[in-house]
């Protein structure tokens, strides 16, 4: 239930309008002023991974689509309705398949970004426009629905709501961090082959066996192989229920496609689900708690462990460690097979992933034992991070029922 009164959020917005839409192949550079892409704009928070920069000369030719800290910026495709506040430190950027709210006087953008995120989506869904692709426009945007409170009681709902945005934002911090200290690990032990020897001292440095691998072209520890990635895993692919049977949606079955590769090591919830009768009416299979998921179209190339049962559309490959693999292991030597990927695409675009790249790319492949022991340090942490991510959807969870009793009343802030 939301506020009783309402008002349309394009008269109360100072302004309404899109990025750029155009090639841009040919316009981004190294070094300059940071243009933002959907991909960019998660629900809640700005993600600078993958950032694009364009030139002085082609932002100030473009200003239309500028975008300044406080402005609300939604997603237009791929993901429509997803939104955040550009930051304060991105004090000069344009974009591209965006909405631009530039709030104004009327609206806390905060809390414009909270109400598009956790409110307006069943709205922002029925709106949507486009035959192929879906979008979503600056038409729908003015025509939203938007709570008529005024704008102090907007700042101090947002206020309220920032706080769990506060705790999920530590808790992704922490989990980067984690991430982060496993990966060294990793590398120093299976690329850089300084895992402990027998006198718990680092093999390579220690004078450990080397021996020269003819398919890898390199040195690696001697009782080590050259393989692909299915020494250790078993791949599988996925399918997707048809559509036009509605008794295949909307069940209790997690449905993972490459939009719910959003950057975190663990998932446990889809954007889509479906039931019994779609898993058994289709392709795909219900994968077991820990399947490394691959995207391998759209958003190609990225990992996620499966933190309990899901099934998997047609556009990722599944991994599933061999019995006596650690996940863990398993997680980043996936991560492995996508670095050679992209080294060996350099020069053309990485669009895509197929069996036989993953079948025929050779890896270094470590004896079991030294797994095991790499799986005894990184697993705890791994469990933080499962730990942490629940945590955030939680909280999320809690946040988004908590605004519109805010909204109507129902909670007051003092």
């Amino acid at each position: 239930m939301l506020a009783k009164k309402t008002k349309l959020l394009g008269d109360l917005a100072e302004r309404i309008t899109v990025g750029y839409v155009g090639s841009m192949a040919s316009e981004y550079v190294d070094k300059g002023i940071p243009f933002l892409r959907s991909l960019n704009i998660r629900p809640f928070f700005f993600d600078p991974s993958n950032l694009k920069y364009v030139t002085s000369k082609f932002h100030n030719k473009i200003k239309k689509s500028t975008l300044r800290p406080g402005d609300v910026a939604v997603v237009r495709t791929g993901s429509p309705g997803a939104s955040c506040v550009i930051p304060d430190f991105l004090e000069e950027a344009n974009c591209s398949d965006l909405v631009i709210i530039r709030c104004g006087e009327k609206l806390n953008p905060h809390f414009v970004s909270y109400y598009i995120n956790s409110v307006t989506h069943s709205q922002i869904k029925g709106q949507l426009v486009g035959a192929i692709q879906k979008h979503f426009n600056i038409g729908s945007a003015k025509e939203i629905a938007f709570p008529d409170i005024d704008k102090p009681t907007q700042s101090k709902i947002a206020a309220v709501l920032s706080t769990f945005d506060a705790k999920i934002d530590c808790n992704n911090r922490i989990n980067a961090e984690l991430e982060a200290m496993a990966k060294t690990l990793y590398d120093y032990w299976f690329v850089q082959f300084e895992f402990p020897d027998a006198s718990r001292k680092p093999y390579r440095s220690s004078s450990g066996k080397m021996v020269y691998n003819t398919t890898l072209k390199r040195e690696i520890p001697g009782g080590w192989t050259d393989s692909n990635i299915l020494a250790v895993a078993d791949l599988f692919g996925g399918g997707t229920p048809t559509k036009k049977n509605t008794e295949y949606w909307n069940g209790d079955i997690p449905f993972f496609t490459p939009t719910d590769a959003d950057g975190t090591i663990f998932k446990f919830s889809t954007a889509d689900f479906i039931t019994e009768e779609g898993l058994k009416g289709s392709s795909t299979k219900l994968f077991g708690k820990h399947t490394v998921f691959i995207t391998a179209r759209g958003s190609v190339g990225r990992l996620v462990l499966a933190g309990v049962d899901m099934a998997m559309n047609q556009s990722c490959y599944a991994l599933r460690a061999k019995p006596g693999i650690s996940q863990t292991f398993l997680f980043f030597l996936a991560k492995e097979l996508i670095h050679h990927l992209q080294v060996k695409s350099s020069g053309s675009v990485f669009n895509s992933i197929v069996s036989n790249d993953i079948e025929l790319t050779k890896l270094a492949i470590p004896t079991e034992d030294v797994i095991e022991r790499f799986a005894a340090v990184v697993e705890p942490v791994f469990e933080k991070i499962a730990n942490n991510t629940k945590e955030n959807q939680q909280l999320a969870q809690l946040r988004d029922w908590l605004l519109p009793m805010l909204m109507n009343g129902q909670v007051t802030v003092v």
